[in-house]
């Protein structure tokens, strides 16, 4: 019996027929004119196959292409990069207020007991948190709320949880005598820099204009200054800047759900947030979600209007993977769960795992690089403060 060839065997894609008697049999080889056939069909099949998937690349490719545009264009609209500075008409950014206010910044002097600082509670390493629930002051005193980063705070709008600041100059001139430096006043923290011969000589230099310049407000403006530096862009400054690169595929999923979401109704701007206040638990009492001091009702504290309670600061989102505990009160220690907090309580959803975690991917691609002046700490002018 001689074997046969089907010419419809050829063509992959077809299903082969349960009988070779139901082709039509050649003999062995089918003959050179045959043959010839059967390969002309199966390059045109594969011709044709090859074009097919061509055209579906090419579509899926445009496809995406222009998702990723309309993505960018979408962050565009709702964000923008940081500035080079915080400098403003009324508080300039001059080298010698920067490197005054560097110093007062580290310098434990001021406060009332020699041991604690701005850097106290807004330590490099931690990207200017202190990772404690509830930070600690002079004398070891536990402060009301978590400190928050002084990382790109001054374009905040308010300073603090509850906004009790109208900017980093205001914020650094009350710390004077607040629990965080402990002085009973303020002028008993500029007895401690008058002692101090470099700071009389630098105070001079930063305000020339002033025959007396180591006030309290130019304590402030000097710390405001060195704070309106601590700008550090990240990834998706380049990104909203054009380069769709700077952001992977997870990090780009994720910044469609963060907007997709509701987030940046709140968290938008070039702080991704900090820019108003808005109610903690507009769905669900937060509280429940997250524990705290049922005595802490945010900016009612500031204003005493009834509306104002549990009413706070909307924080900005930058270097926010880096600052944990999170919230006012630092009882949430993990980003994804404070993601699914914020959902849950501020605009009633119910985040999967996948959702939370593409969140998350995104947020960490607002983490920038430490400035390279706020990595250590500066020499201080030399001087003895004698405590009681």
């Amino acid at each position: 019996m001689s074997e046969v060839t089907c010419v419809p065997y050829l063509i992959r894609w077809a299903a082969p027929p349960r009988s070779a008697a139901k082709c039509a049999p050649f003999p062995h080889g089918g003959g050179p004119a045959i043959r010839q056939m059967s390969l002309r069909i199966a390059i045109a099949a594969i011709s044709l196959i090859a074009a097919v998937l061509s055209m579906f690349v090419r579509t899926a490719a445009a496809s995406e292409g222009e998702e990723e545009a309309r993505l960018l264009k979408d962050a565009q609209a709702t964000f923008s990069p940081l500035p080079h500075d915080f400098a403003t008409h009324e508080f300039p950014v001059t080298p010698e207020r920067v490197e005054l206010g560097r110093q007062l910044f580290f310098d434990p002097r001021v406060s009332v007991d020699g041991t604690s600082s701005c850097a106290r509670c807004h330590q490099a390493a931690l990207y200017a948190t202190d990772a404690l629930v509830q930070s600690h002051g002079a004398r070891n005193k536990v402060l009301l709320r978590n400190a928050p980063t002084v990382l790109n705070t001054a374009l905040q709008f308010k300073q603090q949880w509850a906004g009790e600041f109208e900017n980093v100059e205001a914020q650094a001139t009350h710390a004077l005598n607040a629990p965080g430096l402990g002085n009973p006043d303020a002028a008993t923290a500029l007895a401690r820099i008058n002692a101090i011969p470099g700071y009389v000589e630098q105070f001079r230099a930063a305000f020339p204009d002033q025959p007396d310049p180591i006030t309290a407000e130019n304590y402030g403006k000097a710390v405001g200054a060195y704070e309106r530096t601590l700008v550090i862009p990240s990834r998706f400054d380049a990104y909203l800047r054009g380069n769709t690169d700077a952001l992977s595929q997870d990090e780009q999923h994720g910044l469609r759900l963060f907007l997709e979401t509701g987030c940046a109704d709140c968290h938008n701007g070039a702080g991704i947030g900090g820019s108003e206040f808005e109610k903690f638990g507009v769905f669900a009492d937060f509280r429940k979600q997250i524990g705290g001091n049922p005595d802490d009702q945010g900016r009612f504290g500031v204003t005493k209007d009834p509306t104002d309670k549990d009413v706070f600061k909307v924080p900005s989102l930058r270097n926010v993977a880096m600052t944990a505990p999170y919230f006012h009160t630092g009882t949430v220690a993990h980003l994804e769960t404070a993601v699914r907090v914020m959902a849950r309580v501020q605009l009633d959803k119910t985040l999967s795992d996948d959702e939370a975690k593409a969140i998350v991917a995104f947020l960490r691609s607002l983490t920038g690089t430490r400035p390279a002046g706020f990595e250590t700490a500066p020499m201080l002018p030399a001087g003895f403060v004698p405590y009681k």
